[in-house]
């Protein structure tokens, strides 16, 4: 078998180091009596030649990132399953004893999510050690491997149909003053994904370097000691979460509202879905337990891992389509807000009701927003506010409007956010902050993140949820809502414009690839980009630069960002650190006073403009070329997909309708079938592009396809 995966890798096209790293773990895997249960899918695959998914499945040990290990479930060390899940909480128990005395405690919570391999992935007449598995499998699993290490563990009972949140697992460790925590999660990536992310007793995730010192742990673990999950249970090693745990949880965040509950601050409607997660047990009862107004949409709320009634599979709310159904709900009960939260409720959407009609508000929307509310009525008088450096420089202003300290180029991860926190409540000294934990007033990302309280060390939905829904209150009762508030932050100082393009890149050749668009931007730096000279270039990693001293990979990883300043806005490129994907932030400024109605739309086609400009740049550097019209694919939809259609799928669909096929559905969905769940949504916009640009003759058939 493996001189056959040996030839059948040879013939990928990948550097021969990425196939002797994948022939080592494979040789491991076939092995190693721990993994025997996959040897007869692992031969399958190899009967079958799957040598992409096999070589993705073993050339590394998935790793940790930003957020974390996440990744799909599956066989092999490159995908979540017990042998991955068991080592890393295998090392971080090695982990806690290294770094604390004395009895050694964590919290363990987990979400919805319940392995159905919905990718088609696996053959299924083999059986699948893996088929089934639930978040909370992992969890007793994790919670097995600490009790064998002596380790002790609170979560949930079995029977418990609830779930901890991320947040409510942050604040739990602040609670019960435990070592560390552990978070089964793959907050909002697709449904066949899962996760650990490892807490450290502060309520946060490790940063540089001590993340590093946990991965050479982790990457040291060659056996995993378990116990069975009753067993640790009868002998104290696992405890039930107490609901005072909870119910203390809930008060931090209804604490959140600035005003004492009446008709003018608790008079906005709020639609909240829970895209099939946990945000019914942490933004539902803080908002009624506030005073609000909160009706919860019913064929989002199943506690669901395979997210079936979320457009495209994707229960995040960053996605203005995830939220129609609760729009619609709104509509039906005249409500004012629609809220969401993807599974693990630390992200929160927002579509706010203006003029009659919806508007999706965006994640730098959403933080200037809240900073502008919650410096209004700051907890002391010298409020701090911090922000990620791929986030708008909205917020920016909005700080300095505000007469408050910000910190607004803190690496990306609200474990950054979190690390600022201890060292104010420490030392009353970050950076250039001074002040303490108490001064704190809001953390803002990008990425829908907002944590208005330091009691909680990860961002957080619910009291974000709060916030908004008082000031949503007493804008009501003036006739106004929170876009005329968006609006007069415009107006007072200047509009900003931002736009995020991610091209998702799978497996060990996207991986190379998305290195690779780094070290050629790193090597040979563009001088104008979009037509607008780069003023300045400043690459994170360089060691004189603003950052310093590397401190470890970790660090390395944390900061491979490369930042063009430009004319009139900046392009930050950057890999996540959780997907398998590069990210172009771009971002065209104008000063305050102008008028709204004429600068926005110019401003938001120029900076949709930029990003696309710079993707095309981007992409080229690794000889992939693409159409500007396919450039309107979703995000969610891989480069290997968008090329497909823009050089294979689209002139033949063009050539059956010119030819004048007409029952053209069930060919269509056969070659989208890979594009994702709802593929035709995914595509519609660069087909309506497409249309537009090349204008043919069979435009009206063409989108009828799409609508």
């Amino acid at each position: 078998m493996l001189n056959q995966a040996r030839k059948g890798f040879g013939n990928l096209g990948v550097a021969q180091a990425v196939v002797d790293s994948a022939l080592v773990h494979l040789e491991r895997w076939l092995q190693d009596p721990n993994t025997a249960d996959y040897r007869p899918l692992i031969a399958r695959l190899i009967q079958d030649g799957r040598w992409e998914l096999l070589l993705d499945s073993f050339y590394q040990v998935i790793p940790f990132g930003t957020g974390g290990r996440r990744g799909p479930i599956g066989v092999g060390p490159n995908r979540i399953n017990p042998y991955t899940i068991g080592s890393s909480v295998q090392g971080h128990a090695q982990y806690l004893r290294q770094r604390h005395e004395g009895e050694l405690s964590v919290v363990i919570a987990y979400d919805v999510r319940h392995y159905q391999d919905l990718r088609k992935l696996y053959p299924k007449d083999v059986p699948n050690p893996v088929l089934g598995f639930t978040s909370r499998d992992f969890a007793e699993l994790a919670a097995g491997v600490y009790a064998a290490n002596g380790v002790r563990s609170t979560m949930l009972d079995r029977g418990d149909d609830s779930f901890i949140s991320t947040p409510e697992l942050s604040f739990a460790i602040r609670h019960l003053g435990t070592k560390g925590g552990l978070n089964v999660s793959a907050s909002h990536n697709p449904p066949d994904d899962n996760g650990a992310k490892i807490y450290n007793q502060l309520g946060g995730q490790e940063i540089p370097p001590y993340d590093e010192e946990l991965v050479d742990i982790v990457n040291t673990v060659t056996s995993v000691q378990r116990m069975d999950w009753l067993q640790a249970k009868e002998q104290g090693l696992v405890q039930i979460l107490a609901p005072s745990v909870r119910q203390a949880y809930l008060d931090v965040n209804i604490a959140q509202a600035r005003q004492s509950p009446s008709v003018a601050s608790r008079g906005a409607k709020v639609v909240f879905t829970a895209l099939h997660g946990t945000g019914d047990t942490t933004v539902v009862p803080v908002l009624r337990g506030a005073g609000f107004s909160c009706i919860l949409e019913p064929t989002q709320a199943a506690h669901d891992g395979s997210f079936p009634n979320v457009p495209f599979g994707i229960p995040n709310p960053e996605v203005p389509q995830s939220m129609d159904r609760a729009v619609a709900l709104a509509e039906r009960e005249d409500a004012d807000l629609v809220m969401a939260c993807d599974p693990d409720a630390d992200r929160l959407g927002l579509v706010v009701k203006h003029q009659g009609s919806w508007r999706f508000i965006n994640g730098n929307e959403l933080g200037a927003l809240a900073a502008w509310i919650a410096l209004s009525s700051p907890p002391s008088d010298n409020p701090i506010v911090m922000k990620s450096l791929v986030t708008s420089s909205l917020v920016n202003r909005v700080a300095q409007a505000k007469g408050a300290q910000f910190h607004g180029d803190l690496l990306v991860g609200f474990k950054y956010v979190a690390e600022a926190l201890r060292c104010l409540e420490e030392t009353g000294v970050y950076q250039h902050l001074k002040g303490s934990a108490l001064d704190y007033t809001i953390g803002v990302e990008e990425s829908h993140g907002v944590l208005v309280t330091s009691q909680i060390r990860d961002k957080d939905a619910a009291g974000a949820a709060v916030l908004l829904a008082e000031a949503a209150s007493l804008l009501k009762v003036q006739g106004q809502t929170l876009v005329d508030l968006l609006n007069q932050i415009w107006v007072e100082v200047g509009y900003v414009s931002n736009r995020l393009i991610s091209t998702v890149m799978r497996g060990a050749s996207g991986k190379a690839r998305i290195d690779a668009i780094q070290d050629s931007f790193r090597q040979d730096p563009p001088s104008e980009i979009g037509g607008r000279k780069v003023l300045k270039y400043t690459d994170l990693l360089d060691e004189a630069g603003p950052m310093g001293a590397l401190v470890s990979n970790t660090d390395r990883s944390s900061r491979n960002v490369l930042i063009f300043e430009l004319e009139g806005g900046r392009i930050i490129l950057r890999p996540s650190g959780t997907e398998p994907k590069n990210k172009i932030y771009a971002e065209l400024g104008s000063a305050p006073g102008g008028k709204l109605s004429t600068e926005i739309p110019l401003a938001d086609a120029a900076c949709q403009a930029l990003a696309e400009d710079c993707a095309t740049l981007m992409l080229g550097r690794v000889g992939l070329f693409l159409p500007r019209w396919a450039l309107k694919v979703s995000d969610l939809v891989p480069v290997e997909q968008k090329l497909d259609l823009a050089q294979t799928l689209m002139p033949a669909l063009v050539a059956k309708l010119s030819a004048g096929e007409t029952d053209l559905n069930a060919w269509l969905d056969e070659k989208l079938a890979d594009y994702g769940k709802d593929p035709r949504g995914l595509v519609s916009d660069a087909v309506r592009a497409y249309v537009k640009t090349e204008q043919p003759s069979c435009a009206a058939q063409l989108l009828a396809l799409f609508a």
